[in-house]
C-alpha cells in the first residue's frame, strides 16, 4: 500500500488483516498497526565542546544525563542520542540536535 495521506480506519484494517494472513498468525494473536507518531527536534547552539572535567569531547550520553535531569524534560522522550557536531574546526563550541 503506498499513500501520501494519513492511513484511514478502513486501510489499517485491511494491514492489520494482511499481516497476520502473511505472517501465519492465529485469531489468538493480537496485532494493532498504528500511524507513526510525529517526530519533532530541537537544535542547541553555543554549548562548550569539550568536557570542563577531562578535556575530551561532550559525549551525547552526557546531554543525555544532563537533558533528562532538567525540570524543562519531564516527561520527554528522547528519539535517539543527540547528535553533537563542532561549529567549526578553530571553535570551542558545538551545534547539538535532540530528536524528541
Amino acid at each position: 500500500m503506498s499513500t501520501n495521506s494519513v492511513a484511514s480506519v478502513a486501510e489499517l484494517k485491511v494491514i492489520k488483516q494482511w499481516l497476520k494472513k502473511t505472517a501465519g498468525l492465529g485469531e489468538v494473536t493480537e496485532v494493532e498497526p498504528c500511524l507513526p507518531q510525529s517526530k519533532s527536534f530541537l537544535k542547541v547552539l553555543s554549548i562548550s565542546y569539550w568536557d570542563s572535567k577531562s578535556s575530551l569531547p561532550v559525549t551525547p550520553a552526557q546531554v543525555a544525563e544532563a537533558l533528562s535531569s532538567s525540570p524543562l524534560f519531564e516527561g520527554i522522550t528522547l528519539a535517539s542520542m543527540p547528535c553533537i557536531m563542532k561549529a567549526s574546526p578553530s571553535s570551542d563550541m558545538s551545534v547539538i540536535w535532540i530528536d524528541i
